[in-house]
């Protein structure tokens, strides 16, 4: 087990039924603290996440989604590997009509990643098409 890990078991995500599941609507989670640590160096990572997701029948409850973000703090995870995490957590949880967690890291050594999880389509079937990547 991971330094850390038992933190992450203990927040537990907190659903809500939706209160408008007949219609699509979007909503978008700004967070803008979250940290984790780097497993090669071991210093910190931070970075602003931003979830955006159609509900179905199911919402995240806002305190229990920070307190679960929170629970990276002293976890040594990759970008991508935390970023999927949360991803599969969320989708596994709410089943969302579409989903989408980006990742946007802070630059560290003058390097700057941006990881973008995302489902395929959305309920009316159009694409939800990813931004190509910036050089």
């Amino acid at each position: 087990m991971k330094y850390g890990e038992s933190a992450i078991r203990k927040a537990r995500l907190e659903i809500w039924p939706n209160p408008s599941p007949e219609r699509d609507y979007e909503i978008n989670i700004t967070f803008s603290e979250f940290t984790c640590l780097c497993p090669r160096s071991g210093y910190p990572d931070f970075a602003t996440f931003i979830i955006t997701y159609v509900p179905a029948d199911k919402i995240v409850e806002l305190k229990a989604l920070k307190l679960y973000l929170n629970s990276f703090r002293n976890i040594s995870i990759s970008h991508e590997e935390v970023t999927n995490k949360i991803y599969g957590e969320l989708h596994k949880k709410l089943k969302p009509r579409r989903l989408e967690v980006v990742g946007d890291f802070n630059p560290r050594g003058n390097v700057k990643t941006v990881i973008r999880v995302g489902s395929a389509g959305t309920a009316s079937g159009k694409s939800w098409p990813l931004p190509s990547p910036e050089c």
